[in-house]
């Protein structure tokens, strides 16, 4: 079932990329120092970034069926609230699926030591995504004793229970169009014994920083902004799921008839944020990595070639791009097909639905090109700050784009 139609989001789309492109072919030079979305994109800071991500790492991994969990669902509420920024909750219940022979979200379970090379030359990959060069294991660690830190065993030691969840969203309500929306997204959860620093603690606080900024009350947008904190991502995108089949029938319904008030307005687009970290390259002849992100990182735009709003993602996805290239101060942007296996894929028949990630899903952080995906590693500490400012280009990328977008202003 298809909530609304794309139809005018595609026109507002077209219209954005229409003038953006004439304006890259060489019309007036841009006016910098008068550029207010250049003025939003700097109040993007790398320490800022960082200490959210490291408040969010206090509860370990977060893992979704216990009580970190819920605690760190009620710290970001407490943040966002914080900003000015009016939350709501999604409630929903959450079983354990029978196992099935073969199952896991690795795919291969508990992997083996770090670097086990798995082979070389083509493979399938996730989301039609194609691999090639040299392969590395992946999977999700289960042992306890891979963590070294003590500290970090006994934050992540309670086991999920089955049960009630919830997670957290906020929003910035437009001024002219109050009824139509774009969401900004991000999980909240992880596993593997570790802290999720960059799976997903990179994109939550990406949305928890943009909350920030767009909730000023000297930032006036035409239209509305949600900012979404998934739960439930690790164990299938539950949480999305449960966004798309509470509030997906509820859009556009004015409440009360004549207030002005839209708690569900139209979805216009989604773009969702889930690792952003780590771009360090492909796994060497012997299965390590290289220490430093090589000087080539980018943030990769991905959108679901085999999607029913393909052709309208696509467009999103190049807008995003031509945002990077204007106001990103760090890494460049690149757009691939191939989006897959986040909390944008329940979306994605549905409206324009795109995913920013520090590589390529299917082909590179299926082939081990991210070591600390699920593992141990995935701490605080591993990163260095051209880690963490791959993170910060991405959210001066959608920052800008979504300020375009959505008509933002400082009054």
């Amino acid at each position: 079932m298809r909530f609304q139609s794309i139809g005018a989001a595609s026109l507002a789309l077209s219209g954005l990329l229409v003038s953006t492109a004439a304006a890259q072919r060489g019309g007036a030079p841009a006016d910098t120092a008068n550029d207010q979305i250049r003025t939003l994109v700097s109040r993007l800071t790398l320490d800022k970034y960082k200490s959210t991500i490291k408040g969010l790492t206090q509860f370990g991994d977060r893992r979704q069926g216990t009580k970190r969990n819920r605690d760190a669902v009620d710290w970001i509420e407490a943040q966002l609230k914080s900003y000015g920024c009016p939350t709501g909750r999604i409630v929903y219940q959450y079983n354990t699926p029978a196992p099935r022979a073969g199952a896991g979200r690795g795919g291969r379970g508990a992997p083996p030591a770090p670097g086990t090379v798995i082979g070389n030359g083509p493979a399938n990959g996730q989301g039609g995504s194609r691999i090639v060069g040299i392969r590395t294991q992946t999977g999700v660690n289960t042992d306890s004793l891979r963590q070294p830190d003590a500290r970090i065993r006994a934050l992540d030691a309670e086991p999920a229970k089955d049960g009630e969840r919830q997670e957290v969203y906020c929003t910035k309500v437009g001024s002219t169009h109050p009824e139509e929306m774009y969401i900004i997204g991000g999980h909240m959860d992880g596993h593997g014994w570790n802290e999720a620093a960059n799976d997903d603690g990179s994109g939550t606080a990406l949305v928890m920083e943009l909350a920030r900024i767009f909730s000023d009350p000297n930032v006036v947008t035409d239209r509305t902004i949600r900012f979404a904190l998934w739960n439930n991502e690790e164990t299938g995108l539950n949480g999305a799921h449960a966004y798309v089949d509470q509030r997906g029938a509820l859009q556009g319904k004015e409440e009360p008839a004549g207030s002005g008030k839209y708690p569900e307005p139209k979805w216009l687009g989604m773009i969702q944020h889930d690792m952003m970290m780590w771009d360090h390259g492909m796994p060497r002849a012997d299965g390590t990595l290289p220490p430093e992100q090589r000087p080539e990182a980018d943030v990769n735009i991905e959108f679901a070639s085999t999607a029913k709003t393909a052709d309208q993602a696509m467009k999103l996805a190049w807008f995003f791009k031509a945002s990077n290239e204007k106001y990103s101060t760090v890494y460049p942007a690149s757009v691939g097909p191939h989006m897959t296996n986040t909390d944008s894929d329940p979306f994605k028949d549905l409206i324009p639905a795109i995913s920013l990630r520090e590589n390529e899903r299917g082909a590179q952080i299926g082939a081990g090109w991210d070591p600390n995906w699920h593992q141990p590693t995935d701490v605080f500490s591993t990163y260095s700050d051209k880690d963490f400012g791959l993170g910060l280009a991405a959210a001066q990328t959608t920052l800008s784009a979504i300020a375009q977008l959505t008509g933002a202003k400082i009054k």
